[in-house]
């Protein structure tokens, strides 16, 4: 049996943060056992495995929800990150990572008290209407909501690494107020290309601030308690709605309220192309604890 550390990812100062189970070292694992671990803990699930080309990648991370494997995973992989750091398993504070679904960079930062955070890389977000804006009032619907709760903005479907259909809310009590309907929103994720819904709402008491919620098309459960790929994707949304600047101002989407997990997910765009272009990608950070050891 592989030795699985299950670490929370984007805690906030209430508590809350995504639960994933790690394995760090989980190159004698197959397919079925990786995805049995998922099911097993109901969670998105980081596996570590020794890279295809050690010269170009420092690990190699699979990740699996209960129901398939997943191309990339945000919380995941910031909790194998900050694990490997705290058992001393890495020697350099940037690393080169191979997922599914490209490399992924992560950067390691001493804290004054000893510990270290964690930032990952996502490349630049692309970002379109819903191929089928007649769908609008039923997507509401499959939330549980009326018409009338949404702005009168275009929903979008936007990535960095998966697509994600943007639906901006008129306040962040709407937004708690909402009641997914599982099957409905794998139905309509599939109709138009997604791989779940986002939807989100401005704090009015704070500028950069977004509450959010995530309902996955086919995971395995009815809702993430933070989700780093959505939030990437919400950022360049944001840019397409003119709700957010593309400056070195950083992002804050807080996730989780309604299931009791209230958490924080730090995005900050990659500015580096000047202060004109626009951003060539993001970066994730958030806060990581132990949350349990399993043997």
């Amino acid at each position: 049996m592989p030795h699985i550390e299950v670490v929370k990812v984007f805690t906030s100062a209430a508590g809350g943060g995504n639960p994933a189970p790690i394995v760090i070292a989980a190159d004698g694992l197959d397919d079925a056992q990786m995805l049995e671990i998922a099911r097993t803990h109901g969670h998105e699930s980081g596996f570590v495995l020794a890279p295809e080309d050690p010269a170009q990648h420092d690990l190699r991370l699979r990740f699996f929800v209960p129901r398939h494997e997943m191309s990339m995973c945000g919380h995941a992989t910031l909790g194998a990150v900050w694990l490997l750091a705290s058992r001393g398993l890495l020697d350099a504070e940037r690393l080169s990572i191979q997922t599914m679904s490209g490399t992924v960079q992560a950067f390691l930062t001493q804290q004054p008290d000893g510990t270290k955070s964690v930032e990952i890389s996502q490349p630049a977000g692309t970002v379109d209407p819903i191929p089928h804006p007649e769908l609008r009032d039923e997507i509401l619907a499959a939330m549980g909501l009326q018409p009338s709760d949404a702005l009168e903005l275009p929903f979008l479907n936007a990535c960095t690494s998966r697509i994600k259909t943007l639906i901006p809310l008129r306040s962040p009590a709407v937004l708690d107020a909402a009641r997914p309907d599982p099957e409905a929103v794998e139905q309509l994720c599939e109709r138009i290309g997604s791989t779940g819904f986002y939807p989100f709402a401005a704090d009015p008491a704070q500028p950069r601030k977004f509450d959010a919620r995530q309902f996955p098309k086919s995971s395995g459960y009815p809702e993430d308690a933070a989700t780093g790929i959505a939030a990437a994707a919400l950022a360049f949304g944001l840019l397409h709605y003119g709700m957010a600047a593309a400056d070195a101002r950083p992002l804050l989407v807080h996730q989780g309220r309604a299931m009791g997990c209230p958490s924080d997910i730090h995005v900050r765009f990659d500015l580096s192309g000047g202060a004109q272009a626009y951003p060539a990608g993001c970066y994730l950070g958030g806060s990581v604890e132990p949350a349990s050891i399993l043997l």
